[in-house]
């Protein structure tokens, strides 16, 4: 099963016994309708191949391609991952089968991965509450980093650069085996300067602000990653011990700071690689063990893991309201540490496949300085789960699941550190009271996959759920980099989701089609609503819950014209409709638009795969808006990718190259929350990575 998976690549659909050619490797359709045949949920494989030809600015931005993903940038050297629109705590993302736990809630906060450490990925699709818990409501984005090495020293060495940003860039690994025993290590530099956009000036609360050579001064940044894992891999034992860490510092573009800045006495436009104020910073260090045991039919599997995320914005200190003017710069700090431990099962019984297993998670999060958003908290989850997987036929799978889940999390009061004047008393007003809060939750799944002749089908039908995060009961305060007042609710309850997806595929020698069609039900859809108030002259958003009906569909369609010229298109769609509550009538705030993306391929070289492709990606407007939210107007850009292997004795030498908005369109994306402040997305970029293996 493994080396078919290493074998996919970035799969889509497939015909029995054909041959199919995607970006990097070359699969056949039996080993692809086996695969689609192991699970009854919408998912696809990302090979290595895929994620060095296809290097953006991070990792999502690379993953971006793939229908239903989408990357939400912050800036030019991090963004945050979506699956079919949702996003946030609403989508797992694990390494090598445990969740990464950072300051994901906050809109400016990216990934602490290093994305040229990781080995394959596979996207889920839909609900995945059952085998990874709260979190999965919406999806996983599941990395591997833990490939065993064959050779007793093998390694490469990647440059890779960015025009719009002037990024820098290089990534190496070496890695061996001797035995039973293997190590591998990777390290990984980059640094970027402040990032251009097509436009000369911004308008800010009806300021017109003038841009330096079109750049946002202050999005300059870098970022400092190494691992090293050390592992032993026996015929029927497995485990290794990985240790990584990540360092990445990046500014915030200075005049989206408040109208403050055009006080502040720092020369921005002094140089385009400096970090000022405001910038954040943060270090992530994670300890990942994992081991597992098998025969023939039962296999037993341990993840254990501990993580620590330190975070700090700084910012120039500034009065606001009530509050006196700061001493310092360390405008928030958090520290969050998690212990992680999962337990799993598997057992072959006749037809049936049999899984079990046990989930238990302990967050304890501390925050600091002078600004105040999120409470301290800790929070605890354990889980069960039991499915069966039953073989049917050749052609016919079906299986159902079911999981229960307990948590409790513990807000912890805060007070401010100044007075306000409140009844004519000074008072240190209260924005978080102490709370405990106590959830349960059982859910299930069934799905059945079915194929005939040329066709693929399958269905997955299940209920999921989520726990509410601390920053959705106990949130109050400015979130300056986003423009906003927010507010918790500390009386929300447990979201739910019930959701139908569906694939459908069908392909022979030159035509492949997938159409992924899916229902989604939230009886209680927790989100932030923008409402018509100000707070400390930002427009106040506060939490609150809806029931709220969601459907969409991917869809791909691929013609290999010839051995060597491929056509292919993909589209998406998302509907969101809230169905009660203030806002009913309504969509959901900064809801996805409609998508669409048509590529013409054409392979000089098919020993090493070399190609060169030309994309048109359109996306239209998106008037199904949240009041005051404001509409988006739809746009087109022009990219242009090729790549190469050349062998060279016994080494390797790959070079990718990009060309994206080739046309250097004026554009925004409707989830940006850039947009609020009239700032358009990148201007033209050029990218290119030289790798050597050996």
């Amino acid at each position: 099963m493994i080396a078919e998976l290493l074998a996919a690549g970035l799969m889509t659909c497939a015909a029995p016994d054909t041959t199919v050619t995607l970006d990097a490797v070359t699969v056949t359709g039996k080993q692809r309708r086996d695969y689609e045949m192991r699970s009854s949920q919408a998912t696809v494989q990302i090979s290595r191949e895929f994620l060095q030809q296809n290097l953006a600015g991070s990792l999502m931005q690379t993953l971006e391609g793939i229908p239903g993903v989408k990357a939400m940038a912050i800036g030019s050297g991090q963004s945050k991952p979506t699956i079919r629109g949702l996003g946030f705590n609403r989508l797992a993302v694990t390494e090598d089968g445990i969740k990464h736990e950072g300051q994901q809630w906050g809109d400016d906060h990216g990934l602490e991965i290093d994305q040229f450490a990781i080995d394959r990925a596979e996207v889920i699709k839909g609900p995945a509450a059952l085998l990874f818990g709260s979190d999965a409501i919406g999806g996983v984005l599941a990395l591997y980093t833990n490939h065993i090495p064959t050779k007793p020293f093998s390694g490469g060495v990647q440059l890779f650069g960015r025009t719009n940003n002037e990024q820098l860039g290089i990534s190496a690994k070496v890695e061996g085996r001797k035995g039973a025993w293997f190590y591998r290590a990777n390290a990984t530099l980059i640094d970027y300067a402040d990032y251009r956009v097509p436009t000369d000036s911004i308008q800010y609360y009806s300021y017109w602000i003038r841009l330096k050579d079109g750049r946002l001064r202050n999005t300059a940044g870098s970022e400092r990653d190494g691992s090293v894992m050390l592992g032993y891999a026996g015929y029927n034992f497995h485990t290794d011990l990985r240790v990584s860490d990540s360092y990445s510092k990046s500014g915030f573009f200075a005049n989206a700071h408040g109208l403050e800045v055009r006080l502040s006495d720092i020369d921005y436009d002094h140089s385009r690689r400096d970090i000022d104020l405001p910038y954040q910073w943060v270090n992530h260090l994670k300890v990942l063990s994992h081991t597992t045991w098998r025969n023939e039919a039962t296999s037993v599997e341990l993840n254990l893991a501990y993580q620590n995320n330190l975070r700090e914005e700084r910012s120039e200190p500034v009065s606001h309201g009530y509050m006196p003017k700061p001493d310092n710069s360390l405008e928030r700090r958090f520290n969050k540490s998690t212990y992680t431990a999962n337990a799993s099962l598997r057992h072959t019984l006749g037809n049936h496949e049999l899984r079990a297993g046990i989930n238990g998670e302990w967050q304890h999060n501390r925050r600091g300085g002078w600004g105040f958003i999120i409470p301290d908290f800790e929070t605890g989850s354990a889980g069960i789960f039991a499915m069966d997987r039953y073989t049917v036929a050749d052609n016919l799978i079906v299986n159902a699941g079911v999981r229960y889940d307990l948590a409790q999390t513990h807000i912890r009061s805060y007070n401010d550190w100044f007075t306000t004047p409140v009844d004519g008393r000074d008072t240190y007003q209260q924005r978080s009271s102490d709370m405990r809060r106590h959830f349960n939750s059982f859910t299930w799944s069934a799905g059945v996959n079915y194929s005939t002749g040329l066709w693929v089908m399958k269905a997955n039908v299940g209920k999921s759920f989520r726990v509410p995060i601390p920053k959705e009961l106990g949130a109050d305060g400015i979130n300056y980099h986003i423009f906003r007042y927010e507010r918790g609710n500390n009386g929300l309850d447990p979201e739910e989701s019930y959701q139908i997806d569906a694939a459908i595929s069908w392909g022979n020698d030159a035509l492949e089609i997938q159409v992924e069609p899916y229902l989604n039900y939230f009886p209680n859809y927790i989100y932030l609503s923008p409402t018509a108030q100000y707070v400390e002259g930002l427009q106040l958003y506060h939490y609150t819950q809806a029931r709220v009906l969601r459907w969409g569909l991917e869809t791909e369609m691929t013609w290999h014209i010839t051995p060597r010229w491929e056509a292919s298109a993909q589209g998406e769609y998302l509907y969101a409709r809230q169905q009660s509550g203030e806002k009913k009538g309504y969509t959901l705030p900064f809801s996805t638009p409609w998508s669409a993306d048509g590529t013409l391929k054409y392979r000089f070289d098919l020993k090493s795969d070399g190609f060169v492709s030309l994309n048109a990606h359109i996306v239209g407007r998106q008037d199904e808006i949240v009041p005051p939210e404001k509409p988006t107007d739809g746009h087109w850009t022009l990219n242009i990718a090729a790549g190469k292997a050349f062998p060279i004795g016994s080494t390797m030498l790959r070079v990718a190259l990009h060309a994206d908005n080739l046309l250097n369109q004026r554009y925004y994306d409707h989830t940006s929350y850039y947009r609020l402040i009239d700032v358009p997305e990148p201007g033209r970029n050029f990218s290119m990575m030289v790798g050597v293996e050996f």
